[in-house]
């Protein structure tokens, strides 16, 4: 029995010697397709740059769209064709849906929120949102929320670091800024999380750890995998479950409370868009903590990448810097919106950025029916179909040959009259990284609003310095959204007077 046992180890040791010679020797160009286990060893070669990785490979295919053999026969079609995606998002929008698969592996944190569903539940959630977030009593309470967290506690953070002379890791910052935001704005709930000390905030830690362990149920070569974890209640699927329930008790609490106070009331004081949804008559609980945990999602990390990668290229590239610090002198100490909508630059150089960085890299679909793509691709039923974003905008023949130069001009036209700056956007098909189509993102305006307000708050007082030597280049990663892989540690300089 004993020399049985051996031999099987013996057996599996050589077998995963093998696999890892493979894979330390697959190189990261066209991958090799193996029966029954398809790609699986170049993806696991690429894992640590995966979105690059997938970029590779749409930018490989002179059509913009590949075919990627995952395990077990399953095929995955990429693109970054904007006519493809004009197909997807909005031609044949009925049979291109979010798919079992995704709901399936997202449900336990995301429920039947918004951006994890389709069909009818979905109409009536866009329907319900999209009516709250075209107010202007939102876009005003908005305004207020981002001022006093700009004010109050980011700018004063970035001042004490310049006496201090101390180093910052910028994108915890502003995710923290973010986080504290969008849930002011979405449950009307302060989380204190940009605060001098930096602290731990429960209900922070438990979304961020439920939001990367989803994203990870991805990685696997079968849901199975994750699946039979989930069953044992072992590994990270344990974690899971105790995070998605921390956030979910703490939602309902806050639901509850609400509740609660609109009964005594009759009417609730606060604009959030919870008391909004409960104030319409919207009173289902399951219903209103799915969808607001959906816009914390979309709101906490979305803003937050994009600015991080926004100050980076911005430490790079000085005209630009300097363009934008013309815009925010001619404006008031802290513009309104009227005002931010003029800041044309910075709304160039964001647009720029994102091309560049987007907050989601990558957005999958699934097929409900058979299905021919405008470039020939065959889809079957059942297949997931994926486009691109970071691949697009890397697209020589969408942006041209300086398509790896942060450039706001391309985004701008001089108006022949005023020889001001005329912003001149994309179509949305080519510039994707809003979505488009029927789930264009709602709260497009409203990042925008955020973003120029931080932006003309901080540059036009400080500058960003990145500490990591010249010629360093951070690693773009991804879980639900994007990041800078280690962080981005910064010092704080106060800018003087020119």
């Amino acid at each position: 029995m004993l020399e049985l046992l051996a031999s099987l180890l013996l057996l599996a040791l050589s077998f995963l010697c093998f696999f890892f010679f493979f894979i330390k020797n697959q190189k990261s160009d066209l991958p090799k397709s193996y029966p029954l286990i398809g790609s699986y060893i170049s993806m696991l070669a690429n894992r640590h740059r995966r979105i690059q990785w997938l970029s590779d490979l749409v930018k490989s295919s002179p059509s913009a769209t590949y075919t990627l053999h995952r395990p077990f026969g399953v095929r995955l079609i990429l693109t970054g064709n904007p006519n493809n995606v004009q197909h997807i998002l909005q031609t044949r929008f009925d049979i291109y849906t979010k798919g079992d698969f995704s709901k399936a592996t997202l449900y336990d944190f995301l429920g039947n929120g918004i951006f994890n569903i389709d069909g009818e539940n979905w109409k009536f959630q866009r329907q319900v949102s999209s009516h709250e977030f075209n107010t202007r009593t939102l876009r005003r309470f908005t305004e207020t929320v981002v001022d006093t967290e700009l004010f109050d506690r980011l700018i004063p953070i970035l001042s004490e670091s310049v006496q201090k002379k101390t180093v910052l890791d910028f994108q915890d910052v502003l995710q923290r800024f973010a986080f504290d935001n969008i849930c002011k704005i979405s449950f009307g709930y302060d989380p204190n999380y940009l605060l001098p000390c930096f602290p731990q905030a429960k209900f922070a830690c438990a979304f961020d750890e439920a939001a990367n362990i989803s994203m990870k149920r991805f990685s696997y070569p079968v849901p199975i995998f994750w699946k039979v974890m989930k069953i044992l209640n072992f590994g990270s699927e344990r974690k899971l479950k105790i995070a998605v329930s921390e956030v979910r008790e703490f939602a309902l609490k806050i639901v509850r409370e609400k509740k609660e106070e609109l009964e005594k009331k009759s009417e609730i004081d606060s604009v959030d868009l919870l008391s909004r949804f409960l104030i319409s008559s919207y009173c289902d609980e399951e219903f209103v903590t799915d969808i607001v945990i959906s816009f914390i999602l979309a709101g906490r990390d979305t803003t937050s990448a994009a600015l991080t990668w926004f100050f980076w290229l911005l430490s790079k590239n000085p005209n630009a810097e300097e363009e934008i610090l013309k815009e925010i002198r001619g404006k008031t100490k802290s513009p309104v919106f009227d005002e931010v909508k003029d800041m044309v630059y910075t709304h160039a150089s964001l647009c720029e950025s994102m091309r560049l960085y987007p907050p989601v890299p990558v957005d999958f679909k699934a097929a409900k029916s058979d299905d021919i793509l405008p470039d020939g691709t065959v889809v079957k039923k059942g297949m997931r179909v994926a486009y691109v974003p970071y691949a697009m905008g890397r697209l020589e023949s969408l942006w041209g040959e300086d398509w790896n130069k942060f450039r706001p001009e391309r985004w701008l036209e001089r108006d022949p009259v005023t020889g001001k700056w005329v912003f001149v956007p994309r179509d949305p098909y080519t510039y994707c990284v809003f979505q488009a189509g029927p789930r264009i993102c709602l709260g497009r305006e409203m990042a925008f609003l955020q973003m120029k307000k931080i932006v003309a708050g901080v540059v036009g007082r400080f500058r960003v310095v990145p500490t990591a030597e010249d010629g360093f280049d951070p690693m773009f990663t991804s879980a639900l959204t994007s990041r800078m892989e280690g962080g981005f540690p910064v010092k704080i300089e106060l800018r003087t007077k020119e």
